[in-house]
């Protein structure tokens, strides 16, 4: 595994897809919205990535196929104290159910370990059984329901917890 520090770095999670990591830039905005668009209900919009790209506690992240231009996931979270919170990961629905998500998941969560966070939380909704599924593999903990969190459906969301102080999951990876 390539060193976090340069935030490159390839993964080979299934033999046909190895992707690389990098910081987000500007120049991704135009692909990730095009995700967001097909990912989510309510995508975000461009300021809000553009908002995310400057915010000093931002940390921002794409994967792309490795040697391939395209951007086929992204991962945002916050970094305050010892705390992360993830406020958005998709992966195109062309390029799920093979390990991407579980790539640039895997790799924001090790990033938050070696920043010394403690607790990594994170919303999901309710009916995304695909997200908890991953989250769940990664050893998130349902934590607390927030009722009626998303605004588009009045849809539940499910706040889920990692405690990376003692969880031994990423030692192994």
């Amino acid at each position: 595994m390539a060193s976090i520090p340069d935030f490159g770095l390839v993964v080979n999670l299934d033999p046909r897809a190895p992707i690389e990591i990098r910081e987000m830039a500007e120049k991704d905005l135009d692909e990730i919205l095009e995700i967001e668009k097909v990912a989510f209900p309510s995508p975000w919009s461009r300021g809000l990535f553009e908002r995310e790209l400057v915010t000093p506690f931002a940390r921002s992240f794409v994967a792309r196929r490795t040697g391939a231009p395209a951007v086929v996931g992204y991962l945002c979270f916050w970094l305050v104290d010892t705390e992360c919170h993830v406020l958005n990961l998709a992966v195109h629905p062309q390029h799920r159910g093979q390990g991407i998500g579980a790539g640039i998941l895997g790799f924001g969560v090790e990033y938050c370990r070696r920043e010394g966070v403690h607790l990594v939380t994170l919303e999901v909704r309710r009916s995304n059984y695909r997200a908890i599924s991953l989250y769940r593999n990664f050893h998130f903990q349902p934590q607390r329901v927030r009722r009626r969190y998303y605004t588009d459906s009045g849809e539940d969301a499910i706040v889920m917890g990692l405690d990376l102080e003692n969880s031994k999951l990423l030692s192994t990876l």
